[in-house]
């Protein structure tokens, strides 16, 4: 039986539910800092040095045309393209020493794998990851977390917005729940929030009322209550928790409101931005308002795309897409968001992180990576680069680690993405240092990084 048609991807709900549930739940000893988890991740690569590290005093052609602007942090500076951003640092850790040194093909692809799984890709491919999703792939940590902490709500675990990872034709890499098995892939909203959703999953059939569907739920649960044990092993129909979850969401509509942006005010829907990136956060932060574990808000372009329509991929124009296109996106979304979050109190419990796969070359016009760079341009650049950690306990209005005069390595305090995945874990009171047991029951680590206690307070 379905609940009115509904299913998630081909997989009826109450199978999805199921298959969560069967696998392991574990116990641990780490106080959670945090419930819940909204991952901003910036596909692309952003340039660190014309965005949030200026470096004034390095030559013309490392620190570019922007100029620096005073934060609410002391001392410290961000471009004068995120002039919002800089009145909301003050509640906030600011990352300026995110670093690696990638083992294999240097590409999108593989960074993004990377800071998604906790695992470097050359521990699973000599490829470095420039090829498909694969059921034996390691999971996404928003997989593994939805797992481990399944919502109390009537909400979905985990949820991806508003369009996959990709680089090219490799769509999703990284994205998925690998070896964990389908049922705890994300939520998929491939949809722009700045125009009205169909939901289409979480929606009734014209010719299914909801009372008719509370009908059927109420006669099935008195069937079940009133069936002998062994009925109801051999019974199809015997109602398990698993459908009265399915029901449940459908019923409750609380996932159903949660994706809806009327319900916001227009000042404030303005204030995020009518954009896809504002609209989707604001979104986000309705979903996490209602359970949900983990959001993933995806920059709204392809990795590689073209930098003067939408992407950070500033190969072949750097300046100008950041100034009049990128950035006041960025900085109407952020600044919003983490206003937004602070005043309403969830801030405390959620823990934000922003980043891209890689920053941008601090040198203009060079090719670090075997592409062909604009003299205006600026290549990809992992081995320094910045990120943003707030909420769940994470210190306010300070800035961890630090790069050298030109942006082109941590001066200390280098931070790996694998240990800002098993960072997340930690804030959430999973260890990360727990093994889990692959599709073939083999134990694997968790994560290979090491969690950054330096971050909180």
């Amino acid at each position: 039986m379905r609940v009115g048609g509904l299913s998630l991807m081909g997989l009826g709900l109450q199978d999805y539910f199921r298959l969560q549930a069967a696998s392991s739940k574990v116990e641990s000893k780490i106080t959670p800092r945090a419930k819940q988890v909204l991952m901003i991740f910036l596909q692309g690569g952003p340039s660190h040095i014309d965005i949030w590290d200026p470096k004034p005093d390095a030559p013309a052609n490392i620190r570019g045309e922007f100029k620096p602007i005073p934060t609410k942090i002391n001392g410290v500076q961000v471009s004068e393209v995120m002039p919002k951003l800089a009145t909301v640092l003050d509640r906030v850790t600011l990352v300026r020493s995110m670093s690696y040194t990638p083992v294999g093909l240097f590409n999108h692809t593989a960074a993004m794998y990377q800071m998604m799984t906790g695992w470097a890709p050359d521990k699973v491919s000599p490829s470095g990851q420039l090829e498909p999703p694969s059921p034996r792939d390691f999971p996404h940590m928003g997989c593994h977390i939805g797992n481990f902490l399944p919502p109390k709500e009537s909400i979905f675990p985990f949820v991806e917005m508003p369009r996959p990872l990709q680089e090219s034709s490799v769509i999703g890499k990284g994205g998925a729940a690998g070896f964990l098995g389908k049922a705890h892939d994300p939520y998929r909203l491939y949809q722009d929030p700045k125009n009205p959703l169909r939901m289409d999953d979480l929606t009734l059939r014209p010719e299914v009322s909801n009372d008719r569907l509370r009908d059927r739920y109420d006669l099935l649960k008195g069937i079940n209550g009133s069936m002998k044990d062994l009925d109801k092993a051999v019974s199809s129909f015997a109602l398990n928790e698993y459908y009265e979850k399915a029901y449940d969401l459908v019923l409750s509509g609380k996932a159903r409101d949660a994706f809806d942006l009327n319900k916001e005010k227009d000042a404030l829907r303005e204030q995020y931005g009518r954009t896809t990136f504002g609209q989707s956060l604001l979104l986000a932060r309705r979903l996490l308002e209602a359970g949900t574990r983990f959001v993933q808000v995806n920059w709204p372009s392809v990795a590689n795309g073209n930098p003067e329509v939408d992407a950070w991929d500033t190969h072949a124009a750097n300046f100008a897409p950041l100034k009049n296109l990128h950035c006041p996106v960025l900085d109407s979304g952020l600044s919003a968001l983490f206003e937004d979050l602070d005043q309403r109190g969830l801030l405390k419990e959620t823990l934000v992180v922003v980043t891209g796969e890689f920053g941008r070359s601090p040198k203009l016009g060079v090719s670090t990576s075997g592409n062909v760079n604009a003299p205006d341009g600026r290549d990809h650049w992992p081995y320094c680069y910045t990120a943003i950690v707030a909420g769940g306990g994470v210190k306010r209005g300070v800035q961890y680690g630090e790069s050298d005069a030109t942006g082109s390595s941590p001066k200390e305090k280098a931070l790996h993405p694998v240990d800002l995945v098993a960072t997340i874990y930690y804030a959430l009171g999973i260890d990360p240092h727990m093994e889990v047991l692959n599709d073939l029951k083999q134990p694997r680590a968790l994560v290979e990084g090491t969690p950054v206690h330096g971050l909180f307070g």
